[in-house]
């Protein structure tokens, strides 16, 4: 057996890595954050095992030539059936020796059973940073889903067909979020859409993007407005956005006026509002906008989030935020994280549908929408793959 660790920027990447060099065999034994003497080689180590017949010289991605026996008529059957045997209980004992490592690596609970297909699950969610309760309950559901009646069609893999297991994983996790990339109510005109989020989120950056690429794309009148007095610059900034755009702008200081040129401006098909940065200590000093957002039914109000946020910090942002009513979530900065189980946790806990993801700087290409089978593409790592594999 061969055991080798590669280091890589995601766990994605590494996998990648290890299947090209050991081949579709190779086993994933353990999957962590590099310790820091090793983080110049890479963000996650991830550590493979395959078997290597060969010498140490070998490389244990090609195929080696199985031993024969001298050309006999009595002994050659017995040694095929002899080496057969030996090859299964090899086998045998590395997956036994795979179960002990991933429960070992992962704290699996006792209820996960002896059952790869969970005790995999349960590893790659978990370390997706999923939440803990939130993986029992899929990982359960999947479990019973699978076991019954198989009316829903296999899910296609790379190599062959996935497991009925893998197909319910997947059902079980997207029926607990919804997504709507969408901008303003449904039946308001203009369409108003105002961005929320903790200092640093991006918000000013989103909104310009989505400008781009919803209202001048579209050629349609745009207003951008800032009631962002805090920060110095600020409106600046998105005054200089607005003249290279060559579409409207206004600073504003208090909701009457934010109101009053709502009702002036109606005659644009999007409106835009870019708010302060609240922290979590500086909320109390949003309740006139809070009270003015979340009595306005016109208004699409969108909370922005860093993908890369500790998923505790996460949730106490996201609760703090509610006194400003928002609509959907809208995640940033996803290039700067490997880990988007928080993304589809929070998801899932306030059932808020996600709208966009941006993934970069760039004006307006490093934005997407937020899709089912990109956030399943995300947290599960391409699941027909990352199962068998891990």
């Amino acid at each position: 057996m061969k055991i080798k660790s590669y280091f890589s920027r995601t766990v994605e990447d590494a996998m990648a890595a290890a299947c090209q060099e050991l081949g579709p065999d190779a086993m994933l034994v353990n999957s962590r954050k590099a310790s820091i003497e090793s983080r110049h080689l890479g963000e996650y180590e991830v550590v493979f095992a395959t078997m290597s017949p060969g010498s140490e010289g070998g490389s244990a991605a090609e195929p080696q030539e199985l031993p024969r026996a001298e050309s006999t008529a009595g002994d050659g059957p017995a040694f095929g059936e002899r080496l057969s045997s030996e090859v299964a209980e090899l086998k045998k004992e590395l997956e036994n020796m795979r179960r002990v490592l991933t429960r070992s690596a992962y704290a699996l609970p006792q209820w996960v059973g002896a059952a790869p297909d969970v005790s995999d699950a349960y590893a790659m969610l978990t370390a997706s940073d999923v939440a803990p309760e939130l993986v029992r309950e899929i990982v359960q559901a999947a479990a019973s889903r699978a076991a019954g009646p198989r009316n829903s069609p296999l899910c296609p893999g790379q190599g062959g067909e996935s497991s009925f297991f893998q197909q319910a994983l997947m059902e079980e996790v997207q029926l607990r979020f919804q997504t709507s990339a969408a901008l303003g109510a449904s039946t308001a005109s203009p369409k108003i859409v105002a961005l929320v989020g903790p200092p640093g989120s991006g918000k000013t950056t989103t909104l310009v993007k989505l400008a781009v690429n919803y209202g001048l794309a579209a050629r349609k009148p745009t207003l951008l407005i800032s009631v962002d007095t805090h920060r110095v610059a600020a409106a600046e900034q998105l005054r200089s956005y607005a003249a290279i755009l060559g579409v409207g702008f206004q600073v504003l200081e208090t909701t009457a006026a934010l109101s009053q040129t709502i009702e002036e401006n109606r005659g644009n098909e999007l409106i835009f509002i870019d708010t302060p940065g609240f922290s979590f200590g500086d909320l109390e000093d949003s309740s006139s906008l809070a009270h003015f957002l979340s009595t306005r039914n016109d208004i699409d109000t969108h909370l922005v989030l860093p993908a890369s946020m500790k998923p505790a910090d996460l949730t106490r942002i996201v609760d703090a935020f509610e006194t400003l009513r928002p609509r959907r979530l809208l995640f940033t900065k996803l290039d700067e994280t490997g880990s988007f189980g928080a993304i589809f946790s929070e998801a899932a806990r306030t059932r808020k549908p996600l709208s966009f993801f941006t993934t970069g700087q760039r004006i307006p290409e490093d934005m997407e929408i937020a899709s089912p089978g990109r956030l399943l593409e995300l947290i599960l790592s391409c699941p027909s793959r990352a199962l068998s594999a891990a």
